[in-house]
């Protein structure tokens, strides 16, 4: 990311700067947090480095694509292809068991039942829950329920996952059973990308990027 800015308008004449000429570099394989306080910008980075919104100003490139010149569609395919998401709230389906959550991103491809079937299991059985295959979401704890989120991310082998608080609504044990998992993901090659504010996960990164009032200070 080059030199971007994100601005809102919040009227006619009025708008405001949420990121101020931000320069990024992260590197195939890295395990990055994005740490700072409610109305930092960090969210919206978020959102920006995952093609869920476009900045105002400045270039971003994504594996030497400038996200600039590409379509929406050109940029949800990407995404689909290249970026796993994890949220604080789970985001899962209150009526579908968990392995329907996890196929649920692989309906969207040209990828048989049977297929679709064995990559949810394996990364349901990954992430430690072979025995929740059938469960709902009101029927597991909210650790199991993340980790559900986390298969549901693994399951169309991404090469970015990027993790949105994701041990916000977690107490502090299974917080921690989490960032381990994030932690053998990176180090089996995955990039990992987690926005935090708390310091405990801060830690579990390799590299630490400070965001203050949309400003990179450190």
């Amino acid at each position: 990311m080059t030199q971007i800015v994100k601005t809102y308008q919040l009227g006619k004449e009025e708008s405001i700067d949420v990121l101020k000429w931000v320069d990024i570099e992260i590197n195939k394989g890295e395990f990055v947090s994005i740490m700072g306080q409610s109305g930092s910008g960090k969210s919206t980075l978020m959102n920006i480095i995952g093609m869920l919104d476009n900045p105002s100003k400045g270039k971003y490139f994504f594996d030497g694509a400038d996200i600039s010149d590409l379509t929406d569609d050109d940029q949800a395919l990407i995404r689909r292809e290249n970026i796993g998401f994890i949220f604080q709230s789970y985001n899962l389906l209150p009526r579908t068991s968990a392995l329907n959550q996890v196929i649920m991103p692989l309906l969207y491809q040209n990828i048989g039942k049977k297929e679709r079937e064995e990559r949810s299991i394996k990364a349901l059985e990954k992430v430690g829950l072979a025995d929740k295959m059938n469960n709902l979401p009101n029927e597991m704890s909210g650790g199991q329920q993340q980790r559900v989120s986390i298969a549901r991310a693994l399951v169309m082998n991404p090469s970015i996952i990027l993790a949105d608080e994701p041990t916000g609504a977690l107490d502090s044990k299974t917080g921690v059973e989490i960032m381990e998992l994030l932690t053998e993901l990176n180090k089996e090659g995955k990039t990992i990308i987690v926005i935090t504010h708390e310091h405990e996960v801060d830690a579990y990164a390799a590299r630490h990027i400070l965001i203050k009032d949309g400003n990179i200070v450190n």
